[in-house]
């Protein structure tokens, strides 16, 4: 019982060491570093243009969607990379198989058509 808990002193030191190590980092750069306050550090800044107004805008969840499918869709395409590398080993089976996967890829695909969320505007 006493190795056991010999090995978590190991464990719990190299924690220990490390929040301390990862502390005093922070504390010397806090110390180190220069401070000069202006006001111009506060405000937001865009490609070089100065804001105007506010800094709030509402954006529709509909670019969210478009972006999370794309996603997926750049996903599912990287899988058939390696597929298409090892396809003379896999043999009819492994053709099989990611036939059904590109089916079922098509079929959400042809779902979030029929619900009209891959065209961009209304």
């Amino acid at each position: 019982m006493g190795s056991l808990l010999d090995d978590y002193a190991v464990v719990g030191g190299i924690l220990l060491a490390t929040l301390a190590l990862a502390g005093a980092m922070l504390g010397i750069n806090a110390f180190m570093r220069p401070r000069v306050p202006a006001r111009e550090k506060g405000i937001t800044y865009e490609s070089g243009v100065d804001p105007v107004g506010e800094g709030w805008a509402q954006s529709t969840i509909r670019y969210y969607v478009y972006a999370f499918l794309y996603v997926i869709f750049a996903v599912d395409a990287v899988f058939l990379f390696p597929w298409a590398v090892v396809l003379e080993r896999l043999g009819l089976a492994g053709a099989i198989e990611m036939g059904i996967f590109l089916a079922i890829v098509l079929l959400g695909l042809l779902y979030a058509w029929r619900k009209g969320v891959l065209s961009w505007t209304r």
